[in-house]
């Protein structure tokens, strides 16, 4: 089954062992090595269906070298499969740049499908699917991260973003004061024993998990803008928090003034004078 001079990109199980795929074990089973994002975690996979195979560690800190090395080998006759942890390989994975470079030099590639956490998630989610956009991980550097926000405070699209636990507090704050009140769908632990899908809504996810962390991998799914918004779901001090939020973030007060009317629907001046008391 498994061809020469090629590159296979397979998905592994987010969770739950039963979902890998009989054709995915058999290209692992058969392939001349496995690129693996880490090589324990793949070891335990493979123990899992009896196979034996050499592997080489391909993660974020030594593409740069281990991208080329890959290439040479496929180039030479031999046969490679790229996994990642969990899910789809090139999915906020850095297996993206292995198959660039495949493609840059006339490698075959052939996919082997498997699990996905964002169309796991977005598909249990409860909210449109018919158009969508993934948007990974936050930064947490804080002006990417308020520059990645703010260009979709107008997107009409249901947005996917992953998020570690420890992170999620923050993200939820930010949702809240980037996207105001929107229909937002956590799932955690996707395919898991402790699997949980919670429809709730920016708002009080804020004032429930905040303080109340939750724990396990992480997907969100937030509702996108409407046509029309709906502007009288906000006070005025909901718009002085979104302003204090923006001002902390390296906004002049005006300008935090402007952004939280916008979202609001309040008048700036009426803002901008609170902020000032």
């Amino acid at each position: 089954m498994v061809e020469n001079k090629t590159l296979y990109v397979v998905g592994t199980p987010i969770g739950n062992l039963g979902d890998f795929s009989p054709r995915a074990a058999e290209v692992l089973s058969e392939v001349d090595f496995i690129a693996a994002e880490d090589t324990r975690v793949t070891l335990k996979l493979l123990n899992h269906l009896g196979i034996k195979k050499p592997m080489v560690s391909y993660f974020e800190h030594n593409k740069a070298q281990r991208t080329s090395e890959i290439c040479k080998r496929i180039l030479a006759g031999e046969s490679c499969a790229v996994v990642s942890d969990a899910g789809m390989p090139c999915i906020s994975d850095p297996g993206e740049d292995l198959v660039r470079e495949c493609g840059n030099l006339g490698i075959k590639t052939v996919v082997v499908p498997g699990p996905s956490a964002l169309i796991s998630a977005l598909c249990v989610s409860g909210l449109a699917t018919g158009r969508f956009t993934f948007e990974g991980f936050v930064s947490v550097n804080k002006k990417s991260r308020k520059e990645h926000l703010e260009s979709l405070i107008n997107e009409k699209r249901t947005m996917i973003f992953y998020e570690a636990p420890h992170k999620l507090p923050n993200t939820l704050k930010d949702l809240y004061s980037y996207f105001g009140l929107r229909k937002l769908t956590i799932v955690r632990e996707i395919t898991k024993i402790h699997e949980e899908v919670i429809r709730t809504d920016t708002k009080t996810a804020l004032d429930t998990f905040v303080d109340n962390p939750l724990k396990g991998e992480i997907v969100l799914v937030l509702e996108g803008a409407k046509e029309v918004e709906t502007k009288q779901e906000f006070t005025l001090e909901d718009a002085i928090k979104m302003a204090e939020k923006f001002i902390e973030e390296g906004d002049k007060a005006t300008d935090a003034a402007k952004k939280a009317a916008a979202i609001s629907g309040l008048k700036k001046n009426d803002i901008y004078r609170e902020l000032n008391k």
